[in-house]
């Protein structure tokens, strides 16, 4: 059977005639901001004083956006009689956004949980070597990553806080003892 002529035109105008009498849900994006869902990858925040410089994040990154220099700076000893150590200190740490596919390897395999998503996603710029953040940039976005969700209360208690909560117990219990004095005076005969 031959379809009728017009057909296809009249379903094309029924489906414009439906959609144009729903409302829009189209937000406008820069007066009302969007609500992100909580694992939003944006980009990624430094959290400085836990990086290491071990390479591992600028090593297993398969677009090499990572860029880290450091030097080795001598500790002197921290007891008498102690040899100095010798520790990497972080010079430049810096990702270049317009390489980075935001795959998160690099988050994963920090082992000192220096590097977090932040859902910070307001970072366009008009010229793309400008897109290459430094660590001043990332140490910013750090304020951004939100708190981690709250364990889920059926779990098992983190036997690092297990271990903390049994230290401060004895602590605290040997400083409740009495100490023995050694004031003869307090003796009795």
């Amino acid at each position: 059977m031959a379809p009728i002529p017009g057909s296809g035109l009249a379903k094309g105008l029924a489906v414009t005639l439906r959609t144009m009498t729903k409302k829009t849900v189209t937000e406008q994006y820069p007066d009302a901001q969007p609500d992100l869902p909580p694992r939003t990858r944006g980009v990624i925040g430094l959290f400085e004083e836990n990086c290491t410089v071990c390479m591992l994040c600028a090593r297993e990154c398969p677009d090499w956006c990572i860029y880290i220099d450091s030097h080795k700076e001598t500790v002197p000893a921290a007891a008498p009689g102690g040899r100095e150590r010798s520790r990497n200190v972080l010079d430049r740490f810096a990702i270049d956004f317009s390489l980075c596919m935001y795959c998160g390897i690099c988050i994963e395999v920090c082992p000192f949980d220096a590097l977090f998503w932040s859902p910070e996603f307001e970072y366009a710029e008009t010229d793309i070597r400008d897109l290459t953040h430094e660590r001043d940039k990332l140490r910013e976005w750090m304020w951004t990553v939100p708190a981690p969700p709250a364990l889920d209360p059926g779990a098992e208690e983190p036997k690092e806080i297990v271990t903390a909560r049994k230290t401060a117990e004895k602590l605290a219990a040997a400083q409740a003892e009495p100490a023995p004095s050694d004031d003869p005076q307090g003796e009795e005969s």
